[in-house]
């Protein structure tokens, strides 16, 4: 079956917000320190919908997967430790997160993609992403997608390892 991947909509905020919570509880089971801190939180997903920053990839009408999609918007990745491939347009996604049932199954790579398309339709071509360091799903799909380990850039006091991918011009 195909899937779409669309703006978010406040109406599609409570099961955005279990996809969330429930990878929240994963991280904390694989012992990882990453998103357990309070964030992200409800309040930071509402933020991205309204500022129309938050997809879902949806498969008829299950919600397969959510993302925040911004364009140029990471100030952190200014200071990053080490280089970034390109110094131009960028888009940068985060908060990455798959629902139970559909995990195992490729549909983070298939967000992903989506998410290339995306910066291709815009007239960009390089995409940016991070990571926590012992988040090993999430660097497995950098590396089978192509990215680039570039360095360090830091998000409330903690290192992130920072990739980048640039797109093949059409």
């Amino acid at each position: 079956m195909q899937t779409n991947f669309n703006i978010a909509k406040t109406e599609n905020l409570p099961q955005i917000w279990e996809i969330i919570q429930k990878a929240i509880l994963r991280r904390k089971a694989d012992g990882s320190k990453q998103w357990q801190d309070g964030y992200p939180n409800q309040e930071s997903l509402q933020k991205d919908i309204d500022q129309k920053e938050g997809f879902i990839l949806t498969q008829g009408e299950n919600i397969i997967g959510y993302t925040a999609v911004l364009i140029n918007n990471e100030p952190a990745y200014a200071d990053i430790e080490g280089k970034w491939l390109t110094d131009g347009d960028f888009v940068v996604y985060h908060r990455v997160a798959i629902a139970e049932e559909y995990l195992g199954k490729g549909f983070a790579k298939v967000m992903i993609n989506k998410i290339h398309q995306y910066a291709t339709e815009k007239g960009i071509y390089s995409v940016k992403a991070d990571t926590n360091f012992d988040n090993n799903a999430m660097l497995k799909i950098f590396n089978d997608l192509g990215y680039s380990y570039c360095g360090e850039v830091y998000f409330r006091g903690s290192a992130r390892k920072a990739f980048e991918k640039v797109l093949d011009l059409q």
